[in-house]
């Protein structure tokens, strides 16, 4: 189960690194093309967003790898967890019913690795 949760945090982890980097890397104006939801936001939240999804994706696989404080590790995993269930009720609300999949599968996975590295699988 301990090599599970490790390919389920990478993958984790490689999904909101790229989504991070894609936030922070376009101008607003593209991103707004490309994700109607944050013509509704605030135009600081795409990339306040994308700060998070870059750091919660370090803090999935550098702490343990290291060696260096790994309950950064489920402590990180919650964060995007509930970042995801964010993402859940906004795509609801907007009835966006399409974007509800990679959301509810992100929110699903990182709870996952949560549960895991804070419970029977904590390192």
């Amino acid at each position: 189960m301990n090599i599970g949760l490790w390919v389920v945090a990478g993958l984790v982890a490689a999904a909101f690194l790229f989504s991070g980097v894609f936030k922070l890397a376009l101008s607003h104006e593209k991103y707004v093309a490309a994700q109607p939801w944050a013509g509704d936001a605030p135009r600081w939240a795409p990339r306040a967003l994308g700060v998070l999804e870059v750091l919660g994706a370090l803090g999935l696989v550098l702490p343990a790898a290291a060696g260096i404080a790994p309950v950064l590790v489920p402590i990180a995993a919650t964060g995007l967890a509930l970042v995801m269930a964010g993402a859940v009720a906004l795509h609801l609300r907007r009835g966006e019913v399409p974007a509800l999949v990679p959301s509810g599968v992100l929110l699903v996975l990182a709870a996952v690795v949560a549960w895991g590295r804070f419970g029977p699988y904590a390192f």
